[in-house]
């Protein structure tokens, strides 16, 4: 394996340690300690697919209601996902739970050091695995997420598609190679900030890297072109209609799967465009005539959707729902519960509307 280049890993540090952000998740600039593992177990299950001022605010509220490992591990699931509400991508939020409750229960409530066990762990991959390792153990760790990526076939004017298995092999050899012998997590997260804030997508600011001269894309001229940009591909729209059935001030909500999208949140009884409502509601299609009130359009990595969305008032004195995953709430109750996003917007399209109707 080639030795890793000291001037290259000297100019980076150096950058680093003037330029980097100050997150809340790292140590402070200076500071000679490395950050808490659990920060950084919730730091990196955060930002995937997730960009940083997105995630900080999240990053705080979580760390406040789930102050320490245990604390995430004997939570209430629900109590999980209505923090994590609005990041997306839920699975994430119970992976990181389920991790967190075999850490206490198969390794003394430690984070393991090794990569290895590491990726044991619910929602832990190769890359999850070396941030932790190398950023809070400071263990000689590869770590390869888009930012390092890209860095990586600039620097060595990779011109493949970099999610090519082969290309991708390539590049996580690539970043064990250039890995130094000390501050290991330094060198991980300077690559990381240096693709973040420098070497980045469109328009990189070649001109205040620190490692430009080592960059064959920057001699060549090819910065912008690498690395090959992605064909877009036509995602899916997926049609639904939600129905906010209405008892007094109570509304009438579900629970959703323990698995697939949105998995154990609650929603507005929701059910695909061509499905039946008297079906798909069944003893509960005792209702007014629907009314029209909005359309919703929500974009996911994958998939669109459009809601389109139905008010109607239940018209039967009682309002026992007869099916466990559904009950009635008020507006304020859902405050408390997570809803998808969707969801969301139309509790608070409703509460608004509520609101004008109370004042006239």
């Amino acid at each position: 394996m080639p030795a890793p280049d000291p001037t290259f890993t000297r100019r980076l540090l150096r950058w680093y340690d003037r330029a980097r952000r100050s997150l809340p998740w790292r140590v402070e600039i200076g500071s000679r300690s490395l950050p808490d593992p659990y920060l950084v177990l919730i730091s990196e299950t955060m930002l995937q697919q997730t960009q940083v001022a997105t995630v900080i605010p999240y990053f705080h509220r979580f760390l406040l209601q789930f102050p320490t490992l245990a604390a995430l591990a004997q939570a209430d699931e629900q109590q999980v996902l209505r923090s994590w509400q609005g990041l997306g991508y839920y699975s994430r939020a119970r992976n990181l739970q389920a991790a967190a409750k075999l850490i206490l229960r198969d390794h003394g409530g430690e984070l393991p050091r090794s990569i290895d066990i590491l990726q044991t762990l619910p929602g832990v991959g190769r890359y999850t695995a070396g941030a932790i390792s190398s950023l809070a153990y400071d263990r000689r760790a590869p770590i390869l997420d888009g930012n390092v990526q890209r860095v990586l076939c600039r620097l060595d004017l990779i011109q493949t598609d970099p999610r090519d298995p082969k290309t991708r092999e390539q590049l996580w050899k690539r970043a064990e190679e250039i890995l130094p012998h000390k501050r290991l997590g330094d060198f991980n997260s300077a690559l990381m900030e240096l693709g973040a804030t420098v070497c980045t997508p469109r328009s990189p600011q070649c001109l205040l890297c620190p490692v430009r001269e080592h960059c064959r894309a920057f001699a060549a001229g090819l910065q912008e072109k690498i690395p090959a940009p992605r064909t877009a591909k036509q995602t899916p729209l997926l049609l639904r209609r939600t129905y906010c059935i209405r008892h007094g001030d109570r509304w009438l909500i579900e629970q959703r799967p323990p698995t697939g999208r949105w998995a154990g949140m609650w929603q507005f009884i929701t059910i695909p465009a061509e499905a039946d409502l008297t079906k798909s509601i069944g003893p509960l299609a005792s209702t007014t005539t629907p009314e029209k009130v909005m359309s919703i359009s929500h974009t996911l990595t994958h998939r669109r959707y459009q809601f389109e969305v139905f008010i109607c008032d239940w018209r039967e004195a009682t309002t026992v729902t007869g099916v466990p995953s559904r009950r009635w709430m008020t507006l304020n109750e859902m405050d408390h519960i997570p809803l998808p996003r969707p969801h969301v917007k139309i509790a608070q399209i409703l509460r608004d509307r509520s609101m004008e109707h109370s004042v006239l």
